[in-house]
Order: structure tokens, then sequence, then C-alpha cells
């Protein structure tokens, strides 16, 4: 631990790059998982069948091989991204595919009600929808998404397989020019839980306020 004093200045800036990994991620991600939802709980079968194969493919196919197919397979198509924008891409992408189904469960959760007397008022779909439905379902699916949030902070670490410079990376590098990978990897390890814990206190919360006001 006494090599931690020097490490940790290092590591902040890699900390840094991994939270604006997961904040990108959430920001493309949440919008893009609220619209397979939508598409894969709606009456159109070709949509709804197309939303679920999106789906079910985000789900399916492993975190880093998205990356590298964004990363690697892309530029072959004439698409080169950045390291960063190319780990952003692939982390909102399977964000979206897996919050779809966190807020489809949260749409269907909405009492039928509700959607009948929305009708009995003439609202339109998308305003029932907008007006209606959406912020009920998002009051349920808080305490999941904060989870889901917990698993992408820590999932960014693969961005190291294409040299994102964020704490894996950070602490990788250390560890490889002073020899010393096990005070460095259990540092990194370290300021990865602080933020996961922290959070999962945040899920907790929100879940018992939830609890509380049904």
């Amino acid at each position: 631990m006494s090599s931690w004093h020097d490490f940790f200045p290092q590591f902040l800036p890699g900390l840094w790059v991994t939270l604006r990994l997961t904040l990108g991620g959430l920001l493309f991600g949440l919008p893009l998982g609220v619209a397979l939802a939508v598409v894969t709980t709606s009456s159109w079968r070709l949509a709804k069948w197309a939303g679920i194969g999106i789906v079910e493919l985000g789900r399916g196919t492993p975190g880093l091989i998205v990356l590298y197919l964004v990363y690697y397979g892309l530029p072959q198509a004439g698409l080169t991204l950045r390291d960063i924008t190319a780990a952003t891409v692939a982390l909102s992408f399977t964000t979206s595919a897996y919050t779809s189904e966190i807020f489809r469960a949260g749409l269907v959760a909405v009492p039928q009600g509700q959607r009948e007397a929305s009708r009995a008022l003439g609202l339109s779909p998308w305003k029932e929808l907008r007006l209606v439905v959406l912020p009920q379902a998002l009051r349920i699916v808080i305490p999941p998404l904060i989870g889901w949030a917990i698993i992408l902070y820590q999932g960014t670490s693969l961005a190291f397989a294409i040299s994102v410079p964020e704490l894996l990376s950070r602490a990788y590098n250390a560890g490889s020019i002073t020899f010393q990978y096990g005070s460095a990897l259990a540092l990194a390890g370290l300021m990865y839980a602080v933020v996961s814990l922290s959070a999962t206190g945040l899920a907790g919360w929100s879940r018992s306020r939830a609890t509380t006001s049904h």
C-alpha cells in the first residue's frame, strides 16, 4: 500500500474517463432503451419483432465483441471512430438492449385502468404514453436502472482492450512500469468498489423511498 500514494494521482484521470464512459453509455443508451421498450410492446407486429430482434442481439452478444465490432469493424465500412467514442457507442448499444427490458417491465406494470382513463379523456396514444404511462413507469424502474448503472460502470473496464485510458488501463500501465501489479490493481479495484458501493447505497435508499411511497 505504500505505493498507493504515488499511484492515486495517476489513476484519478483514468477514473474520470471511466465515469465519462459510464455517463455517455447512460446518456445515449437509456433513451434508446425506452424507444426499444415502446417498440417491443407496440401492436405493430413488424416493428415489435424487429425491436425484439435488436434487444436479443444486444443481450446475447458479449460486450467485448460489440466493442471490437464498433472499433475495428466500422472502419471497414468507411466509418472510423476515436477510441473513447467507439467505447461509448458500444456501451450505449449494450445499455439500450438491457435497459429496454427494464423499461418494458415498467410499462407493463402501469395499471390498465390508467390507460383506459387516458383514452376516456380523449388523449392520443402519444400523449397517453408521454403524460400518463411513462412518468409512472419511470418511478418504478429507477432502482433497477441504478443497479444497471453500477454494472455499466464496472463494465467500462472492457475499454482497456482498445487502449482507452480509463482506470484499469492506468493501473495496468503503472504496474508494467513499476512491476507492482498487485498494488496497482488493488488500488484500482478499491476505487471501483468505492464508487460502486456508493451507488449501491443510493439504489437501496431509492428502493426504500419507492416502497414507502407505495
